[in-house]
């Protein structure tokens, strides 16, 4: 039994709120994945702050015809299509499909589009290198943290070279007025 219009309209309006939140979307071919490997995959997706969304190619078209920003989407739409969407994290998401991808082996990534530009599968899958969110976070938290100790010692260090300057003067002093 095949879906009614009123289905494939209300795909179409889940799939265009789904992008007015998305920052980028992956379209893997999904073909040979069973059920629990597509819950699987979802579930590793939802856990980096993506979603990932199964529909026929023809609604997903419909979805972004209207939208310069996606448009570049329709390329990569053939045979058996998901897309990964992405809100914040992007190389997260990429990184989490490339573990999911080594661990299945079934899948393979097509393509991409980010903020309207064309991605390749080589130029998406190099997304996954970047540095995570949190491990920015931290690299900056390292940086800021060093540069307090630096200049905490540098601070603490002025009145010391300032009071060693004076005891070598009154020493100097001290000295020369004996003799």
């Amino acid at each position: 039994m095949g879906r009614t219009l009123e289905n494939k309209k209300e795909i179409v309006a889940e799939l265009k709120d789904l992008l007015s939140d998305t920052q980028s979307i992956f379209v893997i071919d999904y073909k040979g994945l069973t059920v629990a490997e597509i819950s699987d995959l979802r579930n590793r997706i939802r856990e980096k702050g993506g979603t990932c969304k199964i529909a026929k190619n023809t609604l997903i078209k419909i979805a972004v015809q209207d939208d310069k920003n996606w448009q570049p989407v329709q390329e990569f739409l053939k045979d058996t299509t998901a897309l990964l969407l992405t809100k914040e994290d992007i190389g997260s998401v990429v990184k989490e499909y490339k573990k999911f991808q080594k661990d299945t082996k079934k899948t393979k990534l097509r393509g991409g589009v980010l903020e309207g530009q064309t991605l390749t599968s080589a130029e998406a899958e190099a997304l996954a290198d970047l540095p995570s969110k949190e491990e920015l976070y931290a690299r900056i938290a390292g940086a800021l943290n060093a540069l307090a100790t630096k200049v905490a010692v540098g601070v603490k260090e002025v009145p010391s070279s300032i009071a060693r300057g004076l005891q070598a003067y009154v020493d100097k002093e001290g000295g020369d007025g004996g003799e």
